[in-house]
């Protein structure tokens, strides 16, 4: 029974996703409330009933609380983000409080990159998640529950979401005859057709699945954060599907323990145990992949998103970009992201809502904000650049008139002799300017529906090019993609002999922080396997061990533990945090912060805790700190001093830029 909730501080729902048992189970107990006779009210009127002495307590109570456990075992997680306030129930005992939380974050991180800068104003974002059509609400709410649902699927069964990082399918000459023809040809002939109505592509790629086989960004685009990757792959994910029911989504270790064990009974027999290597790529064409066959969305329909670009002078989240998510075959999806022609609008309201931020918080600690040299504003020449700002957007919109009489208020007020000047008399009209700026915002990049403007996109002929020009370069290796995917390295992969160099080492998960990517033996394989412990009672075993892992080490973190080792039955586990400079050399480490209880969730897709991690790092000044993290799951048998070794080994090996280029 699970529930996910965002509402204003009035208690209005303002979206809402819940599985059938919970539905189910709030209607049967307000039903037994009803007056005979009575039908029950709609389901979103009663979950606004039901919530509202939560909604109303947190938001008049100075020290409210973040989480609760109610008499029959229903979990409560809240968390107030600006105005809106977040809610996460569970009550089948199947996620605790830390899945819920970041639940609750992704679901934030989904609203940013759909709304952008309107998430800042409580009173815009309430128009957005809520549309007064309620058909176009039914619309946005199907759309938002089927992101949710899909990340939700992706956390349970891949690797990659379940540490939140990226994962890219190994095969380097692949990869780079890939990134080669994205570069100098495709990026090329897009940029140069006069089809593509102003937009300029800055990021194309390619997935099979959710993994990674080629990326290429233009030279003048700003580098795509491991966290808005990772968005974008829910996205294209829920776009195109893979068909669960027909793939094989139980977890397998790879035919590790299968040959493990088999080389021990040969050394019990006291035969020669003979290494016997099957590259699984060799074996491609006797593995069966099934994809889900849809109906696709129109593809000349891109999307709108909001993602955190990179300029010169600061990061400045939230600016928009198009995104083309277009069809390959079942599984292969290729992904464009183009610069919109007004992009510059967005980076000039950031910057204006910044000051205005900064200017409200220097009034309520009692700091005027005048034109002096101790000030850290300079409102004068804020007001000069307002005003051109000002004069520079279309001066026939209603939403300009708006802006134009609250910043005329706002001068009256603050720079003019008979004005209250900079106190706290002042602070109203920030916040008004604020929700103006993202009003401008809003007009601009958002048009109330659920895909991009229309007006401005790359054309319906360029998208087909596009693909018809991908789909003939990768044709022959389309049934090689598909199962590459699934098998993208196993423990007995070449050149990734890791049973032969690491006797006992059952599977492990190493992945590199600073650019966010992840290198870990394949969980799920195809049916046909015949792998002895591949399917089944052990799979599971071993697949839900690792998981419980990541879980475990992640607490370790909050509490500021860097490294873990654990003996659980059969198994002995270990976790390790480090930083190397770009050398590779290992620093020395540095105290981990101890985090609170209800603290954002330790990861990348939500919140980049490890962005934190890296200015812990930072007496070493003039070193690019690299951020690493591995974890291994062995063998009891093993002895600790040769798990000890083998991490260290394996840690080394894996980044050697002769067996792994790309990475």
């Amino acid at each position: 029974m699970k529930c996910l909730l965002i509402a204003s501080e009035s208690a209005e729902v303002l979206f809402h996703w819940s599985d059938r048992e919970y539905r189910q189970n709030i209607q049967e107990k307000y039903g037994v409330s009803q007056e005979e006779g009575e039908g029950l009210p709609a389901f979103e009127d009663i979950l606004s009933t039901l919530f509202a002495p939560i909604i109303i307590s947190c938001s008049t109570l100075e020290d409210s609380y973040t989480s609760f456990t109610t008499e029959n075992n229903h979990i409560y997680v809240l968390h107030q983000f600006d105005e809106c306030l977040y809610i996460a129930v569970n009550g089948d005992g199947e996620e605790k409080e830390d899945d819920l939380r970041r639940k609750l974050y992704v679901l934030k991180k989904m609203v940013e990159v759909m709304f952008g800068m309107v998430t800042l104003s409580g009173n815009l974002l309430r128009k957005e998640l809520r549309p007064q059509d309620t058909e176009q609400r039914a619309r946005l709410w199907n759309y938002l529950q089927s992101l949710l649902e899909t990340y939700s699927l992706l956390r349970e069964n891949d690797q990659s979401f379940l540490v939140e990082a990226v994962e890219r399918l190994i095969h380097p000459q692949l990869c780079e005859l890939c990134i080669e023809f994205l570069e100098r040809r495709l990026v090329q002939q897009l940029n140069s057709s006069v089809e593509r109505a102003g937009e300029e592509v800055l990021h194309a790629f390619v997935l099979v699945h959710t993994k990674l086989l080629a990326f290429y960004s233009s030279r003048n685009a700003s580098i795509l954060s491991p966290s808005d990757l990772l968005a974008l792959i829910v996205m294209a994910q829920n776009m195109y599907p893979s068909n669960v029911d027909l793939d094989d989504m139980s977890p397998e270790v790879s035919n590790g323990l299968t040959l493990f064990f088999g080389l021990l009974e040969k050394a019990g027999r006291g035969e020669t145990p003979v290494f016997e290597f099957v590259d699984p790529e060799i074996q491609m064409a006797e593995d069966s992949l099934h994809t889900l066959e849809i109906n696709p969305p129109d593809p000349a329909s891109p999307r709108r998103v909001f993602l955190e670009v990179s300029h010169k002078d600061g990061l400045y989240p939230m600016m928009p970009h198009s995104m083309y998510c277009l069809s390959l075959w079942p599984g292969i999806t290729l992904v464009l992201l183009t610069k919109i022609s007004s992009s510059a609008l967005a980076i000039s309201v950031y910057k204006y809502l910044e000051d205005f931020d900064k200017l409200e918080k220097r009034l309520h600690e009692g700091h005027g904000a005048p034109a002096s040299a101790r000030s850290p504003l300079n409102m004068q020449d804020i007001r000069s650049k307002m005003d051109k700002f000002i004069k520079s957007l279309e001066p026939h919109d209603l939403q300009y008139a708006q802006l134009q009489n609250v910043w005329a208020e706002f001068k009256s007020r603050a720079f003019s002799r008979a004005g209250s000047g900079f106190n706290k008399d002042l602070i109203p009209w920030c916040k008004n300017m604020k929700t103006q700026l993202c009003g401008i915002y809003r007009q601009c990049f958002l048009t109330g529906s659920l895909s991009a403007d229309v007006t401005h996109r790359l054309s319906a002929g360029l998208q087909e090019r596009a693909q018809a020009m991908v789909r003939e370069k990768l044709v022959d290796w389309k049934d090689f993609l598909l199962v590459k995917s699934k098998r993208n390295i196993t423990m007995v992969s070449y050149p990734f002999l890791f049973l032969n160099d690491f006797p006992g080492l059952v599977h492990f998960i190493c992945v590199d922080r600073a650019t966010g990517q992840m290198i870990a033996p394949s969980l799920n394989i195809t049916e046909r396997t015949t792998s002895e412990l591949g399917k089944g009672p052990v799979a599971n075993y071993i697949k839900n061990k690792v998981w419980a892992l990541v879980r475990t080490t992640r607490r370790y973190l909050q509490k500021g533990y860097s490294t873990v080792t654990l003996r659980d039955g059969d198994f002995y586990f270990c976790y390790f945090l480090w930083f190397e400079n770009e050398t590779g050399y290992k620093l020395q480490p540095v105290d981990i912060p101890v985090l609170a209880d209800d603290s954002p969730p330790i990861g990348m897709l939500a919140y980049d805790y490890y962005k934190l991690l890296r200015y812990y790092s930072k007496n070493h000044k003039g070193e690019n700190v690299k951020c690493y993290e591995l974890l291994t799951v062995h063998l009891g048998v093993i002895p600790t001093e040769i798990i000890l070794q083998h991490c260290r080994q394996l840690a080394s090996k894996l980044w050697e830029p002769s067996r792994n280029p790309l990475l």
